[in-house]
């Protein structure tokens, strides 16, 4: 079972470790996140500044605190907290996570109860605060974080995870709880203005086969009732059973991974999302919130593997072909769509492809599978230090102009824009 770890004993810990081993939970200094001279890493989320696009998904290494300060310590500015619902005290089948090559599991949900996720957040918040002014990470501090919740719309009305969306969005009751549990050789840090509100942003997971009209019924509530930018995570099966087989087996040869027929007949179709997107998008604009999409959500797949206890017969893909299916999922979005709606992205990211996903003009891009591996949050320099080289190697400056030079592709992209002919001139000259 997960342990929540005192609040007092984590700050005893992060700067004990600090000065007896240069570390803070295991993550050597020298891989904390540094900025780029001269490169501007940072995206815009909602109107909120991320100093950098890059960030852990939805997952097991973001539910207790010190995951989440590690997160940050690494480079991840856009946080997307472990999904919490409102069964929260499930048994979860042990070992639930496959890493070994390709991505596998059979967890889905928060493994604390909302009280204890909604104390876990705002203590990973308050770290994060304590090691900004701490000079941790210099030149990095502007950081989204990102609820998520599931996974239909009965849990999601009920009065406990209302309860807990409301604490995230004002957490001053938990934060002066918690201030004088900070030690008294750290007292300086009490009196810090620590942000009241969490997040007021979210995702939305539901489950594999979630009829189209609750997950538009789900976004909706959010919106309008709780008053939350919403992004809604699609599912790959969106592809259609012949072209998701197609790249899966015959492209890609993962003939060994199946999907169950009935997947594609539950979950939504291309032209039900359709409809739900352009609904939403509509009603965004009219209560003044914002909306996008994510891809993607993993797969659902039979279990051919002897690793989950016995009688598991499905589970849940992650890692490598996720990516490719997921890529071909914007590019279809973005042929119906353009760039009405942003698009984040998850799907088998890694130190190799971080940086190309990022020049796709996707925010956030955040991972989850590599970092349940090898080095974990360690890699996360890697990816920084990577994308700033990316930059650097076409002449950006910051990461809209990588978006269009990153491929050599500027002059086209801005020969399209619809502006007048001397911007357009002065752009592409700047560009070249």
């Amino acid at each position: 079972d997960l342990t929540p770890i005192p609040l007092p004993i984590l700050v005893n810990r992060m700067f004990r470790e600090l000065e007896a081993k240069k570390s803070a939970f295991h993550l050597p200094r020298f891989k904390f996140a540094k900025a780029a001279a001269g490169r501007d890493l940072s995206t815009s989320i909602f109107g909120r500044r991320a100093a950098t696009p890059f960030g852990p998904a939805a997952g097991p290494h973001t539910q207790l605190a010190q995951n989440i300060v590690l997160s940050w310590l690494a480079g991840g500015r856009v946080i997307e907290l472990k999904t919490v619902q409102v069964l929260d005290h499930l048994e979860i089948a042990r070992p639930c996570i496959d890493m070994e090559t390709v991505g596998f599991n059979i967890e889905w949900s928060q493994e604390l109860s909302l009280e204890q996720s909604l104390e876990e957040y705002v203590k990973a918040m308050m770290l994060i605060e304590v090691a900004k002014a701490s000079g941790l990470a210099p030149g990095l501090d502007d950081t989204v974080i990102d609820m998520s919740v599931g996974y239909d719309l009965a849990g999601i009305r009920s009065d406990k995870v209302r309860a807990f969306i409301a604490g995230m969005k004002d957490a001053s009751a938990v934060i002066e709880r918690l201030r004088p549990q900070i030690p008294d050789a750290y007292a300086r840090f009490r009196e810090l203005a620590y942000p009241t509100c969490i997040s007021d942003s979210v995702t939305v997971s539901t489950f594999h086969g979630c009829p189209p009209g609750e997950i538009e019924a789900i976004a909706a509530h959010l919106m309008a009732e709780e008053g939350l930018d919403v992004v809604v995570k699609l599912n790959p099966t969106l592809l259609g059973k012949a072209d998701l087989n197609a790249i899966l087996h015959d492209s890609l040869g993962y003939a060994d991974l199946v999907v169950p027929d009935a997947t594609f007949e539950k979950d939504a179709k291309w032209e039900d999302v359709r409809g739900i997107v352009s609904r939403l998008g509509e009603l965004a604009d009219k209560v003044g919130r914002g909306f996008g999409v994510k891809f993607s959500n993993t797969l659902l797949v039979h279990n051919h593997k002897q690793f989950f206890p016995a009688g598991t017969g499905e589970m849940y893909l992650s890692g490598p072909p996720l990516h490719v299916l997921a890529i071909e999922l914007v590019a279809r979005f973005r042929s119906e769509f353009g760039d009405r709606f942003p698009i984040s992205f998850s799907a088998g990211i890694d130190v190799g492809n971080f940086a190309d996903t990022v020049a796709l003009g996707l925010k956030p891009v955040s991972v989850c599978t590599d970092l349940l591996k090898g080095a974990g949050y360690g890699k996360g320099t890697d990816y920084i230090a990577d994308l700033a080289d990316r930059l650097a190697e076409v002449e950006a400056t910051d990461l809209d102009i990588f978006t269009l030079k990153a491929f050599g592709l500027a002059e086209a992209a801005l020969g399209d824009l619809k502006i007048a002919a001397e911007r357009k001139t002065a752009l592409i000259t700047a560009l070249t």
